[in-house]
C-alpha cells in the first residue's frame, strides 16, 4: 500500500454540504427539512435526517419504509445498528424521490459504513421483495460494478508503480502516486461513458502511466522502465505551477513506443489497442485540461479542483480515497480472499494443472491473449478456400456477404462509439475486426462439414440467405464482446420492455449486438449451437456464455412483439388441430443435436401472407408442408428448460408435496403449446410461478406468492423486474399477482379447475432431460412415469361471470395497494367489461400499481388485517353461502311440513 498522504484535495468530514437537489423545486416541501413536521418519529431518526440533508418527503418516505418493513425484521439476520439501517431507508428514499443531495462517499462516512456494507444492508433490507424497487436496484448495482472495477484498477495500479520506480523520499513518492491515480480517475471519468469497463479503462491507466514514467527522476526508475524509456525523454520531474501552466508551450505530447510497449508487456495487454486509446482519447483529454503540451509534471492541485467537481456532479465514491486506504472503500473479507484460478502447468515438468491465483486485470488479459492467438492465422477477409465455395454457388454470394459485412461494420464502430466514449470509434473498429475474422472462419468450417456430410459444394441458399450471415457475424462478434466485457447478460437477460431506458446505450452485454443489427433473437437462436461445434478453440466459460444467450432467447427475448417465432407458431396452429409447434409424445424422446444452420436456416416454411424469411419454397398444391425444423427444435429445448427450470423452483418449495410437480408441469407444458400468446412480450418465468400458484391454490396447498417470489430470487440467473414489472396489457404493467389474477388465471381457469374434479385430464409426458451440446456431463435429473396423452383442449367460450368455484383460484389476501384499489382489482376480476379496468384510477388508462406488497408478520390483506381474517370477497362468498344454506334448510321444512301435515 502506497504511504499516507498529506492533506490535498481529498474531501474531509468538513466537506458535508451537499448540493441541494429537490424532486419539486417548486415545493416548500422539499426545502431544509423541518423537524418540528416529524415529532411523530424517533428524535435520533429526524437527526439522521438532518445530517445527511433529507427533504421532509424523503423523511417521510424513509420512515414509512422503516416503520412497515425493516423495524420487525429478526435482529439476528440484521447485523447493523438502528443508525445504520435508517440510513439505508434515507438512501432508498432518496434515490426514489431523486432527491439525495450528498454523494455517496459523504453518504457512507455519516452512517459508518464501506461500500461493501452498505450494498449488503441495503439488499438483506428487501425482504418485502418490493423494499428495493428496480431504480434503487440499479443504482446499487453500477456503484458495486464501478466499485469493484475501480479497487481492481488501483490494486493494479500500485503494483505497476512499486516496480517503476524506487523513490526514497516518501513525500514526493506520494505526490506522484496521488498526481498519476487523479489524473487517470479525471481521464476516465469524462472520456469514458462505460467507467466499469475493466479493459478499456485499464488501457487508459496504461497510458497514464507511460505520461507519468518518463517524467520521473531517471536516476529512480527500475528494469525494465529504466532501459525503456528514451534517452530524449529522459528529464527530472518538474512541476508546472499554475502561472506559469498558460505559458507552456501546447503542442502535441509525444508518445513514447518503446516505454508504452513495455507497460503492455508486463500486463500481457495489446500493443496496438494501448496506442489507439493513446492517440485517440488520452490525447483528447490532456487537450481538454489544458496539459497537451506540459513538459513537466501536471500540478496536484488543478487535477484535484477537476476531479472534485467530476465526483460531486456524479455523486458517487470519490476513488482518490483509495490512496489512503480509506475506510468506506475498505473491501469485504470475501472479496479480498475471492482470487479466480486458472490451471496452469507443474514446473517440475509434470503434466498437473495447478491452481494459480489471478487478478481480474490479469484474468481478462489472458482471455484476450487467447482469443488473438486462436485468431493469428485467421483474416477478416474470405479466405481462398471460402472464395472457391462461393464460385461454386449458382448465385455467387460474394459481393453481397462484402456489402453486408461493410454496412455492419459501420454500425458497430457507430454504436459502440456511441456506447464507450465519443474517442473510441478505433477500438470499435479492432473488435469488429477480430469478430470478422471469426465470423470468416467459423463459416469456413461450418461449410467444411457441410460438404463432407452432404457430399456437396453448392452452397448457393445458405450463402445468399441474409439472416444466416447476420446471425454468424452477429455470434461471433457477441464472442470478442463477452471475451473484453466479460461474460456477462443484460438485467438477467430480461429488462424493461416499455421503456424509459437511458438515452445512449452504455451496456455491451448480450442482447446488445442483436439491437445494434436490428437481429431477430429467434434468427441468433438458430446459429449458436451450430457456431459452437464448428469452432473447436472456444473455452468451456465461452460455451457456457453462448448457452446462456440461448437459455434468455428461450425464455423472453423471441417471444417479443413482432418475432418471427409467432408466424411459425400462428402457421403450425392454421394446418390444424394436428398440427403442433412439437408433440408432447416427443417429450421423453432423445435430444438430437444433429441439426446444422441450413436445417435451421433453409428449414420448410408453410405459406403465409407475408414474404417468406428464407428461400426455401412452398409446398406444391395439394401436398403436405414439411414441419419447420426451427421450431420443432425450439419448442424441444424449451419444454427441457421449462421443465429444468420448474423442478429447481419446485425442489426449493414443495419437496413435501411431490404429486404436484408433474401436475404443474402439464398445466405449464400446455399452455406453451396452445396458449402461447401469453408468452408475447412476457418471461417464462412468469408463466412457470403463476402456474405453480395456480396448482396449489386449486389443490388446497398453502403457498404464497411471497414464498415463490422470495424462492425465484435465490435462482441463478434471475431478476426482479420478472415478477416486479410483468405485462397486463397494452402497455399496461404490474406486479406478478396482478398478471395472475387479470390474465393468466382468466385464460386458464378452465383448464386450471381440471384438476380439482374427480375425473383430472391425464398428465404430460416428463421431458428427457439429454446431455447438454455445450459440455462434457450430462444434466442428471430423477426419472418419472412418462405417459403419452393428448393435449389439453382449451375452452373456446369466455364464462361471463366467475363462478363460485373458479373464484377459488384468485390470489387473494396477498396485498399490493390500497384497501380501495384491491376492491376494484376484485371488481375487475368480476368483469371481462375491460373497461372497467381501465377505470382503476379514474382515468383512462390505469396507473401501473407502485407496491407488490406481501404478507408479513401476519398481515396478509390489502387492509392491514390479519390474514386469519378474511377478505372482503371471502366473506362475501361464505354470506353467499350461509344463506343459500338457509334457504335450502327453510324450502326442506316447508316440504317436509306439506308430505307431514300437523294433526
Amino acid at each position: 500500500m502506497p504511504p499516507k498522504k498529506r492533506n490535498s484535495g481529498t474531501p474531509q468530514k468538513k466537506e458535508l454540504k451537499g448540493n441541494m437537489k429537490s424532486g419539486s423545486p417548486d415545493s416548500s416541501d422539499n426545502a431544509v427539512l423541518s423537524p418540528e413536521r416529524h415529532k411523530d418519529k424517533e428524535p435520533e431518526f429526524v437527526s439522521l435526517s438532518e445530517e445527511l440533508q433529507a427533504t421532509n418527503p424523503i423523511c417521510d418516505h424513509a420512515w414509512r419504509i422503516w416503520e412497515r418493513e425493516i423495524r420487525s425484521m429478526d435482529k439476528a439476520n440484521m447485523p447493523y445498528s438502528n443508525r445504520q439501517q435508517w440510513g439505508a431507508c434515507l438512501f432508498i428514499a432518496g434515490m426514489e424521490l431523486d432527491g439525495l443531495s450528498l454523494t455517496f462517499t459523504q453518504f457512507l462516512k455519516v452512517v459508518g459504513l464501506s461500500v461493501k456494507q452498505f450494498i449488503s444492508l441495503v439488499r438483506k433490507m428487501d425482504v418485502n421483495v418490493d423494499t428495493i424497487s428496480p431504480k434503487v436496484n440499479t443504482a446499487l448495482k453500477r456503484l458495486e460494478n464501478k466499485y469493484d472495477v475501480t479497487l481492481a484498477l488501483y490494486q493494479r495500479f500500485v503494483k505497476t508503480c512499486e516496480k517503476i520506480s524506487a523513490e526514497p523520499d516518501k513525500a514526493k513518492r506520494t505526490e506522484l502516486w496521488e498526481s498519476s491515480w487523479t489524473m487517470f480517475l479525471l481521464a476516465k471519468g469524462t472520456f469514458l461513458q462505460m467507467e466499469d469497463d475493466l479493459v478499456i479503462a485499464f488501457q487508459l491507466l496504461l497510458c497514464v502511466l507511460e505520461f507519468f514514467t518518463k517524467r520521473f527522476t531517471p536516476s529512480l526508475l527500475l528494469s525494465p522502465y529504466k532501459s525503456a524509456v528514451s534517452s530524449a525523454t529522459l528529464s527530472p520531474p518538474t512541476r508546472t505551477s499554475r502561472r506559469n501552466q498558460g505559458k507552456a508551450k501546447t503542442r502535441p505530447p509525444e508518445m513514447d513506443m518503446q516505454l508504452l510497449e513495455t507497460l503492455c508487456k508486463e500486463s500481457d495487454c495489446s500493443v496496438d489497442e494501448v496506442k489507439n486509446v493513446y492517440q485517440m482519447t488520452f490525447c483528447a483529454f490532456l487537450e481538454s485540461v489544458g496539459l497537451s503540451g506540459l513538459q513537466g509534471l501536471p500540478p496536484l492541485e488543478t487535477l484535484s479542483k477537476q476531479y472534485e467537481e467530476l465526483y460531486h456532479k456524479n455523486k458517487d465514491f470519490d476513488a482518490r480515497l483509495f490512496l489512503v486506504d480509506d475506510e468506506t472503500l475498505s473491501p469485504s473479507i470475501t472479496e479480498v480472499s475471492k482470487l479466480e484460478m486458472t490451471p496452469r502447468k507443474n514446473l517440475s515438468g509434470d503434466d498437473v494443472a495447478i491452481p494459480v491465483p489471478q487478478t481480474p486485470i490479469r484474468a481478462a488479459m489472458n482471455s484476450i491473449k487467447q482469443l488473438r492467438v486462436d485468431l493469428i492465422s485467421a483474416s477478416d477477409q474470405p479466405s481462398s478456400n471460402l472464395l472457391v465455395y462461393y464460385k461454386n454457388c449458382t448465385v455467387d454470394p460474394s459481393e453481397e456477404i462484402r456489402k453486408r459485412v461493410e454496412e455492419l461494420g459501420q454500425v458497430f464502430i457507430e454504436r459502440f462509439a456511441q456506447a464507450v466514449g465519443q474517442h473510441c470509434e478505433g477500438l470499435g473498429r479492432k473488435r469488429f475486426n477480430l469478430g470478422a475474422q471469426l465470423y470468416y472462419k467459423v463459416m469456413e468450417s461450418m461449410l467444411k462439414s457441410e460438404e463432407k456430410r452432404l457430399s456437396v459444394q453448392n452452397f448457393s441458399k445458405l450463402l445468399n440467405n441474409a439472416a444466416f450471415h447476420t446471425s454468424l457475424l452477429a455470434c461471433a462478434l457477441e464472442v470478442v464482446m463477452a471475451t473484453y466485457v466479460g461474460n456477462s447478460l443484460k438485467n438477467g437477460g430480461f429488462g424493461r420492455s416499455s421503456g424509459a431506458s437511458d438515452s445512449v446505450e452504455t451496456d455491451l452485454c448480450f442482447p446488445w449486438i442483436l439491437d445494434v443489427f436490428q437481429l431477430p433473437a429467434f434468427d441468433f437462436y438458430k446459429v449458436i449451437e451450430s457456431f459452437i461445434k464448428a469452432e473447436p478453440t472456444l473455452k468451456h466459460d465461452m460455451m457456457k456464455h453462448l448457452e446462456q444467450c440461448e437459455h434468455v432467447i428461450m425464455e423472453s427475448l423471441a417471444w417479443k412483439a413482432g418475432s418471427p417465432l409467432f408466424d411459425l407458431l400462428r402457421q403450425s396452429r392454421e394446418e390444424g388441430p394436428g398440427e403442433q409447434a412439437e408433440p408432447p409424445a416427443t417429450l421423453n424422446q432423445p435430444l438430437n443435436h444433429s441439426h446444422t444452420a441450413a436445417d435451421l436456416y433453409l428449414s420448410p416454411e408453410r405459406p403465409s401472407r407475408q414474404p417468406p424469411a428464407t428461400e426455401s419454397e412452398p409446398p406444391a398444391p395439394g401436398t403436405k408442408a414439411l414441419r419447420s425444423n426451427s421450431l420443432s427444435l425450439f419448442y424441444k429445448k424449451l419444454y427441457r428448460m421449462a421443465y429444468l427450470r420448474l423442478k429447481t423452483l419446485f425442489s426449493h418449495l414443495l419437496t413435501s408435496h411431490p404429486e404436484l410437480e408433474p401436475i404443474i408441469w402439464t398445466l405449464l407444458q400446455h399452455t406453451l403449446q396452445n396458449e402461447y400468446e401469453l408468452m408475447r412480450d412476457r418471461h417464462l418465468d412468469q408463466l412457470i410461478m403463476s402456474a405453480m400458484y395456480a396448482i396449489c391454490k386449486v389443490k388446497n396447498v398453502d403457498l404464497r406468492f411471497k414464498t415463490i417470489v422470495t424462492a425465484y430470487k435465490e435462482m441463478p440467473n434471475t431478476n426482479q423486474e420478472t415478477f416486479k414489472h410483468v405485462l397486463i396489457r397494452e402497455g399496461q404493467y404490474d406486479s406478478i399477482i396482478v398478471f395472475y389474477n387479470l390474465v393468466f388465471m382468466q385464460k386458464l381457469k378452465t383448464n386450471i379447475l381440471q384438476y380439482s374434479s374427480p375425473r383430472p385430464p391425464p398428465l404430460s409426458p416428463i421431458p428427457r432431460i439429454p446431455c447438454s451440446p455445450y459440455k462434457n456431463s450430462p444434466l442428471r435429473v430423477p426419472g418419472s412415469n412418462n405417459v403419452y396423452v393428448s393435449p389439453l383442449k382449451s375452452s373456446r367460450v369466455s364464462p361471463v361471470v366467475m363462478t363460485p368455484r373458479s373464484r377459488i383460484l384468485i390470489s387473494i389476501g396477498e396485498s399490493f395497494g390500497s384497501a380501495d384499489k384491491f376492491q376494484k382489482i376484485n371488481e375487475m376480476v368480476s368483469s371481462t367489461d375491460w373497461s372497467l379496468k381501465r377505470g382503476l384510477d379514474g382515468g383512462s388508462a390505469p396507473k401501473p400499481l407502485k407496491r407488490l406488497r406481501f404478507d408479513m408478520d401476519g398481515q396478509d390483506e390489502a387492509d392491514g388485517s390479519k390474514s386469519s381474517g378474511e377478505s372482503t370477497l371471502i366473506q362475501k362468498l361464505a354470506e353467499m353461502s350461509s344463506t343459500r344454506t338457509r334457504m335450502q334448510e327453510q324450502k326442506l321444512k316447508e316440504e317436509s311440513v306439506k308430505e307431514h301435515p300437523e294433526p
